[in-house]
């Protein structure tokens, strides 16, 4: 599997990454030999970039991530964590985790992005993962936080990268206009975009991307089925886009991409893999994966050449942006 590197840093990513948030429990439980295997399998099919953070299960992702991964050689992958909620003993349990994880609510999550935050986040996460580093570390979803991710914990962590002690530093969220900023007022040398770079929403193509073009930045593309629109051959009515209910506007704007797809001779999946990874800011597209059978899917719509036309077709038919590199 080919790697890219962030800008600027020594930090070099495989194309494809294994996101941990499912073997959190997102959504349902997952048994924990579910989730050995699945990061095994990932390792099988090549994929060394991992990414991770506290708010999955309330630190349940972290831990399982770490021990599926404690039999490899550390310098041979990469992991990434997050900064912003510190897990905290919840002092008035109800049982669940109220935020979709099915994880007990011993705990629960403080905003902090203070300088002392999140140097006792990153504390947390290595004694929950059992690593000795992390090789890249984002601010997590600072959407109402800016003002002091950006005073505090940005330079908190610029300082790890400075002292070696972390390899590359940004943030992770879905507002593409205020990750712009992030990358143009902070010392962020990456940023983790979340569904604003799709086959369905190019919006980024306004704000961050060319952000991180003109300052010779990085960006991780995740969220690329737009929470599943995109995820299957021939999309349905019952899936969602962003997490919500998928208007019938864009149900049909998918289902005329998955024509285009099919004529092609590949699916609307692959593709939707694929074009994120065409434009010469994004070095990743990270994806969520429970079993060894998502994770060898997902490496299959990775490995899936993409059809001579196929970018063409669907600028022509202005399915995607005419300013959507695809070269």
């Amino acid at each position: 599997m080919q790697y890219r590197r962030i800008a600027g840093t020594q930090v070099g990513l495989t194309e494809l990454g294994f996101g941990a948030s499912v073997i959190g429990n997102l959504g349902r439980p997952t048994p924990d030999d579910e989730a050995q295997a699945a990061v095994d399998t990932a390792w099988e099919t090549g994929i060394r970039y991992f990414d991770t953070a506290p708010h999955y299960g309330l630190g349940l992702s972290e831990r399982r991530l770490g021990t599926a991964l404690t039999r490899r050689p550390r310098d041979s992958y990469v992991v990434s964590s997050k900064v912003g909620r510190l897990l905290v003993p919840n002092e008035r349990p109800r049982g669940r985790d109220p935020e979709g994880f099915a994880v007990p609510d011993d705990h629960t999550r403080r905003w902090d992005f203070s300088r002392e935050g999140v140097l006792r986040s990153i504390e947390d996460t290595l004694a929950r993962t059992g690593l000795d580093r992390l090789d890249l570390v984002y601010v997590h979803d600072p959407d109402e936080h800016w003002e002091q991710a950006a005073a505090e914990a940005m330079p908190a962590l610029a300082e790890l990268r400075d002292q070696g002690v972390v390899g590359a530093i940004g943030a992770g969220m879905n507002r593409s206009a205020l990750l712009a900023r992030f990358l143009r007022e902070t010392e962020a040398d990456v940023v983790m975009l979340a569904g604003r770079y799709t086959l369905l929403d190019q919006s980024a193509l306004d704000d961050v991307l060319p952000a991180a073009l003109d300052l010779g930045k990085s960006v991780v593309a995740v969220g690329v089925f737009n929470s599943g629109l995109l995820s299957r051959n021939r999309p349905t009515a019952n899936l969602t886009y962003d997490y919500h209910p998928a208007p019938p506007e864009l149900l049909a704007r998918a289902g005329a991409i998955a024509d285009v797809c099919e004529a092609f001779g590949t699916t609307l999946p692959a593709a939707a893999v694929a074009f994120p990874l065409h434009h010469p800011a994004v070095v990743n597209v990270t994806l969520g994966m429970r079993t060894p059978g998502q994770v060898v899917r997902n490496a299959t719509l990775h490995g899936r050449p993409v059809p001579d036309g196929l970018w063409e077709e669907l600028r022509a038919r202005r399915l995607i942006r005419l300013d959507a590199p695809t070269g």
